[in-house]
């Protein structure tokens, strides 16, 4: 490999900027593959947003609370059963705590093996090649023949929201509070803000959701959607739909937040949280003294190999924004190495992959939706089958209407979207997106044999009902 004339006999073959799922895989694949590779990180614990504060600490409080509250054993056994015992704050976050703090030490631990060099500090780019990491007042410099830019995202900060971290939260604070709220008014109904309201609503905690449309999670599917606003607020959630704050005022002497909407209504809560959307975490970069290309709201552009507009420079992960998701953001980086070093086992990146919500009841979905199918005028038809009426349903308990759907064309019957919402929805998606990938058709579901009872079932009773809506010329226009 030609070497750039910036590089110091000190050099390293990759920098990578971020210890985050995107990251460390890029990290270690390339230093598995014999590479000198750097990491920085402005500080421990490692892991990024996925492991210090988003996706394993709300997802370890969903189970946390799903336990503490034994909402889906409420009646199961002939018995009703209250929220358990001591559910302090304190025993509620033991669990979040124990799984991050692990989190953070397999990442540590998996660069450590590969002999990847950590530094901790502030990046900056000096130059494309030369990066400044700043820690305790003190400055060390390194230079890289290729950089990987995977710093992740925070959480916006509009100046009209004033953000203390005591009554007023984004997402990180959020999971510092000290006891639990009696009330909490939640600004923001994406994947978020609907995460945190389930959470705090099946803990008893009294919640508002603010929305600024009619509707929840546009890019999930419409059906979906409105089964989940349903169960939303048969928790005992409050959402304002069509609206959003007017003003957001901290009232210490009150230790509450008054709320003004803009429809005029007026909230006060134990606390606000803010979940409104989030920022690339670009600020601190110098992104401009190199003229890096840069996005909206702080994300950097790249092509489809992540490369940006300087071809050694690449970015992965939240960092460029859709679909900001830990399981992509993880391939992200291994496939930039791989185009860096010009590898032939991973080449590209599917477009079908799956979403998981992990509100309660959880949603997950992969491929077309029924809004999509129309839009891109397919002739589709689908077929539905509910938790609760399978027998796997009954034996857990599944109330309410959770179901597994599948939009399928009508004329092969070929799948081309399956959307869940119910327990489990994210385990039950993989399959799902196989079928998808595999362009298997409903006779090929029907003819699998499942292990009985299972959930899996779901996927055979709502093949059985899209025949069934077929034969009945239920055809979706």
């Amino acid at each position: 490999m030609a070497k750039s004339p910036h590089l110091s006999p000190s050099n390293y073959d990759l920098i990578v900027i971020g210890t985050g799922p995107a990251g460390e895989k890029a990290a270690v694949k390339a230093a598995y593959f014999g590479h000198r590779v750097a990491i920085v990180d402005k500080q421990k614990p490692y892991g990024g947003a996925a492991v210090v504060t988003g996706t394993l600490p709300s997802k370890t409080m969903k189970e946390t609370a799903l336990y503490f509250s034994g909402i889906y054993e409420k009646g199961l056994y002939g018995t009703e059963k209250a929220l358990q015992g001591d559910s302090s704050l304190a025993k509620f976050m033991y669990r979040k705590n124990l799984v991050t703090t692990d989190a953070a030490l397999a990442v540590e631990s998996n660069l450590c093996q590969h002999m990847v060099d950590r530094y901790d500090g502030i990046a900056s780019f000096l130059d494309p090649h030369t990066i400044n990491i700043k820690a305790k007042g003190e400055n060390k410099v390194i230079t890289g023949e290729h950089i990987i830019i995977a710093t992740g995202s925070y959480p916006s900060h509009p100046p009209e929201i004033p953000f203390d971290g005591k009554l007023v939260h984004d997402s990180d604070t959020i999971l510092n509070i000290d006891s639990f709220p009696r009330s909490i008014c939640i600004l923001g109904a994406g994947v978020i803000g609907c995460e945190y309201a389930t959470i705090f609503s099946t803990m008893g905690t009294k919640v508002h959701l603010i929305n600024y449309v009619h509707r929840i999670l546009k890019f999930i599917d419409f059906e979906v959607s409105e089964e989940l606003v349903r169960d939303i607020e048969r928790s005992g959630v409050n959402i304002h739909f069509n609206t959003t704050t007017q003003s957001v005022e901290p009232q210490p002497e009150k230790n509450n937040v008054k709320i003004c909407l803009k429809n005029g209504e007026i909230i006060e809560s134990d606390l606000f949280l803010y979940a409104a959307g989030r920022q690339g975490q670009t600020q601190q970069l110098n992104c401009e003294k190199i003229k890096l290309e840069m996005g909206p709201r702080q994300t950097i552009v790249v092509d489809k190999m992540y490369r940006t507009n300087i071809p050694h420079i690449y970015a992965v992960g939240d960092v460029i924004g859709f679909p900001a998701l830990a399981s992509t953001s993880m391939d992200q980086g291994r496939l930039a190495v791989a185009h860096i070093y010009k590898m032939e086992d991973l080449e590209f990146l599917s477009d079908l992959f799956p979403f998981g919500i992990y509100t309660i009841p959880e949603v997950s979905t992969v491929g077309l939706s029924e809004e999509d199918a129309q839009t891109q005028g397919v002739s589709y038809n689908v077929g539905k089958m509910r938790y609760k009426d399978i027998p796997r349903g009954k034996i857990l308990g599944v109330e309410g209407n959770g179901f597994l759907k599948l939009v399928f064309e009508a004329k092969t019957q070929r799948i081309r979207g399956v959307h869940i919402i119910g327990p489990m929805a994210t385990e039950l998606i993989h399959f799902g997106m196989l079928l998808i990938e595999d362009k298997k058709t409903l006779n090929h579901i029907i003819r699998i044999v499942f292990n009985y009872p299972t959930l899996h079932e779901l996927y055979k009773y709502a093949a059985y009902d899209g025949l069934s809506n077929l034969r009945g010329y239920k055809l979706k226009k």
